[in-house]
């Protein structure tokens, strides 16, 4: 015979816990002629059987009913699906733990925050000792802050020698500047990297222009280009992150953006840049979109992870009239344009290959290549001449 303290040292279990089982009729005490509780050995083996249901996941309430009757299956089954659900999330929240710790991949969560919480991404990442530029690279490129430091090193090493990083060319720039309603005076380009627009737009008008990049060596190479081509003059480079540009409001009549506005998202862009315009300022922006409603499942798949936003032309313009201006024209990059960037960047593949295998920056580039050589066309880059409204 147990007393309830006795009982309880067994079983691992409170004064008042044993008091409930009672009350639940789970065990019997008898009650002696001194007042106290007693319980026989059958009270501790039905606990401990108890005790193991519940490691099981099952309730008191569903122990209670194992107990008096046959199992219930379809209860049993239940609490399994449930159990597995449990596991699986578990597992996941320690892989990401792990993760975190530099012992796994990060990518796809990484990806998954940024699509839910983009902004709160970024600043998270620079709470973590990462620079603005940094953390922006890590959004687009490396999508794994464990791995981010070695990703930009190859990364670096395949387009260090290349002229160009996007798609683009001489004529189709000159194309997106023959439409503007008039001709500029003072012009912000966003994002100009090595000035390959920046010469057409200096060469082919007379504007002053302010180039904005946040790598200080391309706006080096930009100002001693313009030095050597006696345009310097004219010229004030700026080396500034796009999501904060320290200019005043109505400061320019003219923004020019190829390429750039995806790093901060296209709706931001638009209402950020907007400002910056003076009244009936122009915007000349490009982006990457679908141009068609039914795209390949590969190109879609492979989008989703490297541009989430990317929308068709339509949604794209609607965005932009709701932010506030009136699209006066636009137009699509020829395929020359993508050759201009695809076909320099193929032939340097092929040249590092042997020396980098294993890079994972050589194979999400060659993924790149893959999807364009096989459904370009089902997208693009699109040229937008924008207006401000008033």
């Amino acid at each position: 015979m147990y007393r309830i303290s006795e009982l309880a040292v067994e079983v691992g279990l409170s004064r008042t816990a044993l008091l409930y089982y009672e009350k639940q009729q789970l065990i019997k005490g008898q009650r002696q002629n001194n007042g106290y509780r007693v319980y026989n050995d059958k009270d501790l083996q039905r606990i401990r059987l108890i005790q193991k249901l519940q490691a099981g996941g099952l309730t008191l309430k569903e122990c209670k009913a194992c107990l008096e009757a046959k199992v219930d299956r379809k209860l049993l089954e239940s609490r399994l699906y449930k159990l597995d659900e449990e596991i699986a999330q578990k597992q996941q929240s320690r892989e990401l733990l792990a993760a975190m710790l530099g012992e796994g991949d990060l990518k796809a969560w990484h990806e998954s925050v940024d699509k839910l919480a983009p902004d709160a991404h970024l600043d998270w990442l620079m709470k973590q000792g990462f620079s603005e530029k940094e953390a922006l690279r890590l959004k687009w490129l490396s999508k794994d802050m464990n791995e981010h430091e070695q990703y930009m090193i190859e990364f670096m090493k395949i387009f260090e020698a290349l002229e160009r990083w996007a798609p683009g060319s001489e004529s189709e720039t000159l194309k997106a500047l023959s439409l503007l309603p008039e001709q500029p005076k003072a012009i912000l380009e966003i994002g100009c990297g090595k000035g390959l627009a920046t010469t057409v737009l200096a060469n082919k008008t007379t504007a002053s222009i302010t180039a904005v990049d946040n790598e200080q060596s391309a706006l080096t190479r930009l100002s001693n280009r313009f030095e050597a081509d006696s345009l310097a003059s004219r010229l004030t480079t700026v080396c500034a992150s796009m999501t904060e540009l320290p200019f005043n409001n109505g400061s320019f009549d003219l923004l020019w953006a190829e390429g750039s506005a995806y790093i901060m998202g296209v709706p931001h862009a638009l209402s950020q840049w907007k400002p910056l315009l003076d009244e009936d300022g122009i915007l000349m922006m490009s982006d990457l979109v679908w141009l068609t409603d039914t795209p390949n499942e590969e190109a879609i798949e492979f989008w989703k992870h490297e541009y989430p936003d990317i929308q068709t032309v339509t949604t794209r313009v609607k965005q932009m009239e709701v932010a506030g201006y009136e699209v006066l024209n636009s137009f699509t990059l020829s395929h020359q344009a993508w050759q201009n960037y695809y076909e320099p960047l193929r032939s340097r593949i092929e040249e590092l290959q042997p020396e980098m295998q294993g890079s994972q920056a050589l194979q999400d580039i060659c993924k790149e290549v893959d999807i364009y050589s096989n459904y370009l066309g089902q997208f693009g880059y699109q040229m937008f001449i924008l207006r401000k409204c008033r």
